[in-house]
C-alpha cells in the first residue's frame, strides 16, 4: 500500500515514514502543498496523511484541489490545530479522518486501517475472498488451513492483490504499492515476494497470467 505523507517539520515526518516502512507501507514524502499536489497529479496513492500548515499552500487548498479533480483517496489529517472550526472545516472540504498531533502511531495506523476499509467498501478488519483471509491488524494470512504472519514487503503485496480479488495486477503495478521513490527495487523483487508466499501456502493462493502479471481468485 503506497502512502503520501505531506508534513513539513523534519522530526515528525522521519519518524512517522519509518513508523509507516515497519508497518509494510512504501512511503513517499513531501514538505509542503505545491509538492503534494503534483505527487497525486502523477502518482496514485491508497491514503494521504495531510498536514495543514504547510509552506506555499497549505493542507486546505491541497484537499480542495483533490476532490474539485475527483481525486478520491483517503485523506487523513494530522495536525496540531485542535480547534473544533478546524476540525469541521477539514471534514467537510472532504477528509476522512483527523488526527491531533502529538499522536500515537498505534492509533494512526489504525485509522488509516479504517479509513482503506470503508474506501474499499467493507467495515471488517479482514480482506477475504472466501478462500483467503488477510487480518490488516495483524498481518496475518489464513489459507486452506494454514495461518501464518506475513513480512512486511510480503503483506504489502497481498494486500494489493486482495484489495482487488480477480483483477490483474502487473509487476509495475505491485512494485508501486510496495516500494517509494527512494527505494531500489530488484528486477525480480516481486517474484521473490510471491515465491516467499507460495513456499508458506502453495502455488494457488497466487495465481500467474502469463504476460500480464498475478492475481488472486475472484471472491466466491
Amino acid at each position: 500500500m503506497r502512502v503520501l505523507l505531506v508534513e513539513d517539520d523534519r522530526m515528525i515526518s522521519a519518524a512517522t515514514e519509518q513508523a509507516l516502512r515497519d508497518a509494510a507501507y512504501a512511503v513517499d514524502c513531501v514538505s509542503d502543498g505545491g509538492s503534494a499536489q503534483l505527487s497525486v497529479n502523477t502518482q496514485q496513492y491508497d491514503v494521504i496523511l495531510l498536514d495543514l500548515g504547510l509552506p506555499r499552500l497549505d493542507g486546505f487548498h491541497v484537499l480542495r484541489h483533490l476532490r474539485d479533480n475527483k481525486i478520491n483517496t483517503p485523506v487523513l489529517i494530522i495536525t496540531a490545530r485542535d480547534g473544533l472550526e478546524d476540525r469541521i472545516r477539514g471534514l467537510d472540504a472532504g477528509a476522512d479522518d483527523y488526527v491531533i498531533k502529538p499522536f500515537e502511531m498505534d492509533e494512526l495506523l489504525a485509522r488509516m486501517r479504517a479509513v482503506i476499509r470503508r474506501h474499499g467498501g467493507s467495515s471488517s478488519p479482514l480482506l477475504t475472498n472466501g478462500a483467503i483471509q488477510l487480518d490488516l491488524a495483524s498481518r496475518e494470512i489464513s489459507f486452506e488451513g494454514a495461518t501464518q504472519r506475513l513480512s512486511a514487503r510480503e503483506f504489502s503485496l497481498m494486500q494489493s492483490l486482495m484489495l482487488r480479488p480477480g483483477a490483474i495486477l502487473s509487476r509495475q503495478d505491485l512494485e508501486d504499492r510496495i516500494y517509494g521513490w527512494n527505494e531500489e527495487v530488484e528486477s525480480n523483487a516481486v517474484e521473490y515476494l510471491i515465491h516467499s508466499i507460495r513456499k508458506k501456502f502453495g502455488n494457488q493462493i497466487i495465481k500467474n497470467v502469463r504476460g500480464l502479471g498475478w492475481m488472486v481468485s475472484k471472491e466466491k
